[in-house]
């Protein structure tokens, strides 16, 4: 197979990590007889520093073009002036929007190695396996910001459509079938308008189309607290925009590490974008010391959702298992053992495919 990437290594970390998800894709090419080419462009701070725009034509234009989109991260204090036209983020924002990127996959998996690096008791966490669905073009997030004449008072409009929610419930509940068959819906319904609207919609969906699939709805309060007390019980979850980028957060810390967790952001058509869910760490960019595992994952994704190479994708995750296994270990997942370099990690794995 011929397959086109698009690299936005962006800023802190970022460059670091994706060049060991970059040197992950060429194993995989090499050993299953692919050719990956490769694309890299601006987005981010580095994008502002250079062009004066988060996100440059030339990215989207190449984003267009690929099978799929890698990401590192954006953002860090140098550009965190509150009073400036634009931030790093936004270019986030408008390559989803531009691209129709209206579902976000965030796997969340326990590894067996390092289930004594979470904060939570191992009997807690062995076995959490669950996939999000976070909804990723509209709710708050997109919604009409209005500020006073006197600018005291700011407000963000929560808006969601039927079609909107329709078409990441269909998408999840999919998901569910290949899965253990169970999704939860997350909403604050016994508050918000537009959550009634989303658990009707919902209910709707879940009771026409799949009935095949357990179906149940939780608040998003009581959802805190369960991802914490009882995560083993979930399946596929999917939730609103604020609502997902919270509960994945805090999910995030079963397995020990934002670190370790991929995402994927897909439409309809068109290529996805894969990236990892941590930020860009300037504190640590240029170090040498940052965990690759969850960019090198989110090429897995890649690999499986717009390629359909589920063997390569497969072949990467057992990779990442077994630099696991070997004792391979960065300094976020050491909890005192000796720990690895970025390149050193991303190079076992490679060497391992």
């Amino acid at each position: 197979m011929k397959a086109r990437f698009t690299l936005l290594p962006g800023d802190g970390i970022g460059p670091e990590i994706v060049d060991q998800a970059r040197a992950v894709l060429d194993a995989v090419a090499a050993r299953f007889s692919h050719s990956f080419v490769y694309d890299t462009q601006l987005i981010g701070g580095i994008a502002i520093d250079e062009t004066g725009d988060p996100l440059p034509q030339g990215t989207i234009a190449s984003a267009r073009e690929s099978d799929a989109i890698i990401l590192g991260a954006v953002g860090g204090p140098q550009w965190d002036d509150p009073t400036a036209k634009t931030r790093p983020e936004t270019g986030l924002l408008r390559i989803r929007k531009d691209l129709e990127l209206f579902a976000n996959l965030r796997p969340v998996r326990t590894h067996v190695q390092l289930l004594d690096a979470s904060p939570l008791r191992r009997d807690l966490i062995e076995g959490v396996d669950i996939l999000f669905y976070r909804e990723l073009t509209g709710g708050i997030y997109f919604g009409e910001t209005t500020t006073s004449e006197d600018g005291l008072t700011v407000s963000n409009a929560m808006t969601y459509s039927v079609y909107e929610i329709e078409r990441i419930v269909r998408m999840a509940a999919e998901a569910a079938r290949t899965r253990r068959g169970k999704l939860t819906s997350v909403d604050k319904a016994n508050v918000l308008a537009v959550s009634r609207l989303w658990r009707q919609t919902a209910d709707r969906i879940m009771a026409t189309e799949f009935q095949d699939v357990e179906h149940e709805t939780v608040l998003v309060d009581a959802m805190a607290m369960h991802l914490l007390s009882r995560a083993k019980d979930f399946d596929v979850v999917v939730t609103g925009n604020m609502f997902g980028d919270i509960l994945t957060d805090e999910a995030s810390m079963l397995p020990g590490s934002l670190g370790l967790l991929p995402s994927a952001s897909l439409g309809s058509s068109g290529p996805g974008l894969y990236e990892p869910i941590h930020g860009s760490a300037p504190d640590i960019a240029g170090k040498g010391i940052a965990n690759p595992l969850a960019t090198i994952l989110a090429t897995a994704m890649a690999l499986r959702h717009s390629l359909g190479l589920a063997a390569e994708a497969a072949a990467v995750e057992a990779a990442v298992d077994k630099a696991l296994d070997d004792g391979l270990r960065t300094v976020d997942i050491a909890r005192g053992e000796e720990s690895v370099s970025t390149s050193t990690m991303g190079g076992a794995v490679a060497a391992s495919i």
